[in-house]
């Protein structure tokens, strides 16, 4: 490997750390969006079947 190869190897590597701490929070944003989706449909669902257990009771 010569000098040009290296400098084009660490402009890569350079080029594609910044491009993952770019999309990084993206990343993690829609993943915890993801997480609160999930809990909130299993308190819906908590909830109905609260509420249908209720109905039948009374």
């Amino acid at each position: 490997m010569n000098g040009n190869q290296i400098e084009g190897l660490i402009g890569m590597v350079l080029v594609l750390g910044i491009l993952v701490l770019m999309a990084l929070p993206s990343v993690l944003g829609v993943l915890r969006d993801r997480r609160m989706d999930r809990q909130i449909r299993a308190a819906r669902r908590t909830r109905d079947t609260a509420h249908r257990g209720k109905s039948l009771t009374a």
